[in-house]
């Protein structure tokens, strides 16, 4: 009589933040935890119940939040996440925290494309399109790597690129990197690596 009175046990609940070393803006984000909301229920891991971006003094994004609500934080359900980073966006020096566990992983690296916003002539930025470059830029990467995000700042625009090596990266969007006009005197960094 007193069996379904107190009922079963519901499963302990645990955190687990995933903070990505990757500039995504917040809808890009989004996208991920989307994806990444299908597999923890399809696993039954538990549901993600927040996320945020840390910000550099310019505003620019440093790293980004994912946190998951987990009814199952088992080292299978930890690989079944890593598992799904790693063939979406998983940029090296990211890190996967559970307890007082903390996992670092990463896979991919990053370039970080920063195209001059004011000193080039007007007719430049008049004639020339960043949707343009975006397209050429993911067209010439191929399987190597895409862009995942954006900023606009005061004086530059940030295409955000991850993939499997900085230099090759690099290599492959080099030659129109030189031609386009739209691309002159921009700054290409490494920023995941």
């Amino acid at each position: 009589m007193f069996k379904n009175l107190f009922g079963k046990k519901t499963p302990q609940k645990e955190f687990i933040t995933i903070t990505l070393n990757a500039k995504l803006q917040p809808m890009h984000r989004a996208d991920l935890e989307d994806a990444l909301s299908i597999v923890l229920d399809k696993q039954n891991i538990g549901d993600i119940c927040g996320g945020g971006s840390l910000l550099e003094d310019n505003g620019e994004i440093k790293e980004c939040d994912i946190e998951i609500e987990a009814i199952d934080s088992s080292e299978q359900a930890i690989e079944h996440i890593l598992s799904f980073l790693k063939n979406t966006l998983s940029p090296k020096g990211s890190r996967l925290r559970v307890g007082d566990k903390v996992i670092p992983f990463g896979e991919h690296e990053g370039l970080g494309l920063y195209l001059n916003g004011t000193d080039l002539p007007d007719e430049i930025y008049q004639n020339c399109d960043i949707n343009e470059a975006w397209a050429e830029i993911e067209k010439l990467l191929g399987e190597e790597g895409s862009i995942h995000s954006y900023y606009q700042g005061n004086t530059e625009t940030a295409l955000y690129i991850y993939g499997n090596q900085f230099e090759v990266m690099h290599q492959l969007i080099k030659p129109y990197l030189d031609s386009y006009p739209l691309c002159q005197q921009c700054r290409v960094v490494k920023i995941a690596g």
